[in-house]
């Protein structure tokens, strides 16, 4: 018969005739024939403490053995085989009879192992607690803490599996103070949602960070961040050291980056016309998953055309986005310039001119308005006359320093009152008062001059130009439109609609095509969709001997599978039939088949593509590495906010 091997663990805590506890551990490694029992060791115990020999024998037993001996010790224990410890005196165990198979047959060997067992002496008075952290204090630790965040990260992937793709559908999300928010846009939903457990902020965290890089991919980033933690999660139960796992992870990372390195497609930039046409397809497919799809070739043209209409740098604040209520998503514009809507004015403004070339801008942190601040009491007239007219020599002294300058078109961002309004109509000045600040700044960049907090120095080194200054109408409202911008390039889109919710959804799939554009023109390499299905086919059967590693390409299935659950399709025969196919064929949704995806024109900059694997990757591999959480007590209970204020506490 072959040797069967056991390893047997056992701690065992007897109270000694001084007093003192002494407390016994060791494992025992032995080998015993097949069908055999251990069944007694032996000691040779005294108080001197010194390593004992334990001789292991084998001896006959007949079913269950009962208890034998008289006092036994507060604490024994014992592993799943049945142990049976016999005392001859309350101080000294002298043998443990156990048995090691189910059969309850008589059994019979010969000695087998020799071991040796050391004592060690504990006080009986036990050691006072160390209180490290501070009462109330909230602590989770192990395999359950990680498997507790992974479920939780699971939870954020399912709140946004729904959203991807063409066919995703959208969440409506309402906040306690009534107002709602409809969007697909996994970035917009997970900083809506009030996430509340550690882990799961964390992945939000990350996901934001994939939206502020490139603009894009966030839904992706968390359901394969999702994805790679409910594949990993057997691992952990498993008691595989997350480690280990991390590793597998990171090294399967690189390898699915090297892949898509290697299968991109690069453009070369020195070909106006190329180039345009790959930013228009990398616009058009960020914007087919949005509300705005059937409009994408629409909003593609205008997108690439703002983004074209920047400098070398590309500055994402030098292009505004503005909304007009009413009218058709086609009847949006592209300004290629500063626009703004008209501020509020008074009387006067009507006189003013509305049309200029080539003026000069004054930008103002002035109010030019007589306001009622102080209170004085003069007991002569003469003296209430004389302060009335100091205050409006102020203000006139003001306006002609202004005049004098050359400045044609004033924008403040405080109040123009309506004598400073008259004053501007009646030489020919156009003003405009409480400019929003970013509307400010972003004319003072790109016309040029600088903001001044005074008009003593309005020399015309700090006064802006551009070619043409006009005020349009746009739909019900009004436009003040700067074109012709020497300083830098800038452009602004206005944005036509109707409801509300819409028209912010419409903004945010404009930012994520504008962020995608700018990605392809600072990196000319492309790749088509769901590459991330495709660049394991090839090189997976090179690390299958790695056990760990195996389900990674499985959690980036997620995504053709999700495309195809979204759509409606079948995703398992749609898998077969793209694993058939080239390394360019996914899930095509017009045609509800499958389709070289490069040929259809469903291009991404394949920065995208490694960002997003890169931060899913990391994702999985911080919540792994947390094996503990610690939740540190409110301060002040629950009304620590009461009495803070003037109100009374309630």
């Amino acid at each position: 018969m072959c040797d069967q091997w056991l390893l047997v663990s056992l701690v065992i805590t007897l109270t000694g005739v001084d007093g003192w506890m002494t407390q016994y551990q060791e494992s025992f490694n032995f080998s015993c024939p097949a069908h055999q029992y251990i069944c007694s060791t032996n000691s040779a115990y005294d108080d001197s403490y010194d390593d004992r020999v334990y001789d292991f024998t084998c001896c006959e037993l007949t079913g269950d053995l009962p208890v034998q001996g008289c006092k036994w010790t507060d604490y024994v224990s014992y592993l799943d085989t049945n142990a049976f410890y016999r005392c001859v005196k309350p101080d000294v165990i002298v043998s443990i009879d156990s048995y090691y198979d189910s059969d309850y047959q008589d059994r019979k060997s010969e000695n087998v192992v020799e071991r040796h067992l050391t004592a060690r002496r504990f006080d009986r008075v036990q050691q006072a607690p160390i209180i490290l952290l501070k009462e109330g204090t909230d602590t989770s630790q192990g395999v359950p803490q990680i498997v507790s965040n992974i479920n939780a990260c699971q939870a954020i992937a399912d709140a946004v599996r729904t959203t991807l793709g063409p066919r995703g559908m959208d969440k409506l999300i309402v906040d306690n103070k009534g107002s709602a928010v409809i969007s697909n846009d996994g970035a917009t939903i997970l900083k809506t949602l009030d996430i509340v457990h550690p882990a799961a902020k964390t992945l939000v965290d990350i996901a934001k960070s994939q939206d502020a890089e490139v603009g894009d991919g966030t839904t992706s980033v968390t359901l394969i961040a999702g994805e790679l933690l409910k594949e990993m999660k057997p691992f952990i139960e498993d008691g595989v050291h997350p480690q280990i796992i991390i590793r597998a992870i990171r090294k399967a990372t690189a390898l699915a980056i090297e892949k898509i390195k290697s299968v991109a497609v690069h453009i070369k930039k020195e070909d106006p016309r190329e180039m345009r046409e790959l930013l228009l397809k990398c616009a058009a497919t960020a914007l087919s998953s949005k509300l705005v799809a059937a409009q994408k070739d629409f909003f593609a043209a205008m997108v690439v055309d703002a983004v074209m209409l920047l400098d070398e740098l590309l500055p994402l604040n030098m292009i505004g986005i503005k909304k007009v209520t009413g009218g058709a998503l086609e009847d949006s514009m592209l300004v290629a310039g500063v626009a703004f809507k008209k501020t509020f004015s008074y009387a006067g403004f009507e006189m003013q001119p509305k049309t200029y070339t080539n003026p000069k801008i004054a930008l103002l942190n002035i109010e030019l308005e007589l306001k009622a601040e102080k209170k004085m009491l003069k007991s002569e007239l003469t003296e209430y006359q004389s302060i009335v007219d100091a205050e409006w020599k102020i203000l006139y002294d003001k306006l002609d320093k202004i005049h004098q300058s050359g400045a044609k078109v004033v924008l403040s961002k405080l109040p123009i009152g309506d004598v400073a309004t008259q004053y501007f109509a009646d030489r020919d000045m156009f003003c405009a008062g409480r400019v929003q600040e970013e509307d400010l700044r972003r004319t003072m960049k790109a016309c040029g001059g600088s903001i001044q907090t005074t008009v003593q120095n309005l020399s015309p080194d700090v006064l802006g130009t551009c070619e043409t200054f006009e005020e349009v109408q746009v739909g019900s409202d009004r436009y003040n439109v700067f074109k012709g911008c020497p300083q830098a390039h800038t452009c602004t889109i206005i944005l036509r609609g109707g409801a509300e919710q819409f028209m912010e959804e419409t903004e945010r799939s404009l930012h994520d095509a504008i962020m995608i554009v700018r990605r392809a023109i600072k990196n000319d390499s492309v790749v088509a969709g769901e590459l991330f299905f495709f660049c394991f086919l090839n090189f997976y059967d090179n690390i299958c001997h790695i056990l760990i590693v195996r389900p990674y390409p499985y959690s980036l299935e997620i995504i053709p599978r999700q495309l195809c659950d979204n759509a409606g399709f079948e995703p398992c025969q749609t898998k077969q039939n793209i694993s058939l196919r080239g390394t360019w064929f996914g899930v095509n949704i017009l045609q509800e088949d499958i389709a070289d995806n490069f040929d259809a024109c469903v291009w991404e900059p394949a920065v995208v593509k490694i960002n997003a694997l890169t931060a899913a990757s990391e994702a999985a591999c911080l919540i792994l590495s947390v094996d503990e959480t610690i939740k540190n007590p409110r301060s002040g209970g629950d009304n620590h906010g009461a009495g803070r204020g003037r109100g009374r506490p309630m």
